[in-house]
């Protein structure tokens, strides 16, 4: 399988890149960032881009791939409604369209979060706009498309956060993780959220939407 990966640079994509680079079913990845993922590897390509807006400059390149793994994502803290929008819903759509014009026989990975809303008329703003992108990538003709939603995810094997609030939470919770990892409906891995993905891009899975229980039984599955 030839992966793009988005995101790679974050602690989601960090986890994503490191599981594959290591699946053996996994041919090659290309990786597209802002900046540079830091990491060499035979199997790794970096296109460094920074308007991931407009694809076109690096389109020749993004040809000839089976599955998109995307694992872009802001917070939505002090962020207005418009703006989550354009970061959110307006950037992943893009990137889809592009890739699908691109590679017709694509799987296409999303990351998501808990709690998304499907119906996209809750009151939480992030729930409403994650739901939205949600509901236009499945609609779209891709070979397959699943949307990850997992909770609390414990960064594993020198993943760690950008943000140093979030990185003294994961040191903290750490010794904790391995005492809850068994509330598999709350609780995940980066290394299982990683293999996860590759597994659905893949060979593909029952439920178009995994939950955390979703994401850690396909890999015990599998």
């Amino acid at each position: 399988m030839k992966v793009i990966l988005f995101g790679s640079t974050g602690m989601i994509g960090q986890g994503v890149l490191s599981e594959c680079l290591k699946d053996t079913g996994v041919e090659s990845v290309l990786v597209i960032n802002r900046q540079t993922c830091g990491i060499t590897h035979p199997k790794l390509k970096e296109i460094i881009h920074t308007n991931l807006f407009d694809l076109s400059p690096i389109s020749t390149g993004l040809a000839g791939f089976d599955a998109c793994l995307f694992c872009v994502g802001v917070s939505s803290v002090g962020m207005k409604e418009a703006d989550y929008n354009k970061m959110t819903y307006e950037l992943t759509t893009k990137v889809a369209v592009t890739l699908l014009n691109l590679n017709k026989n694509m799987s296409f990975c999303y990351i998501s979060g808990a709690n998304t809303d499907s119906t996209e008329n809750g009151n939480t703003m992030w729930a409403r706009i994650k739901g939205k992108t949600e509901n236009e990538l499945l609609s779209m003709p891709f070979r397959s498309v699943y949307m990850f939603r997992p909770g609390y995810i414990q960064p594993m094997k020198g993943v760690k956060s950008k943000t140093r609030l979030y990185r003294v939470m994961y040191s903290f919770l750490k010794p904790l993780y391995f005492m809850i990892k068994n509330i598999e409906s709350m609780v995940t891995s980066s290394e299982t959220l990683g293999k996860a993905m590759i597994i659905a891009a893949s060979t593909g899975y029952k439920k178009k939407i995994l939950e955390s229980k979703d994401i850690n039984a396909i890999v015990k599955q599998h």
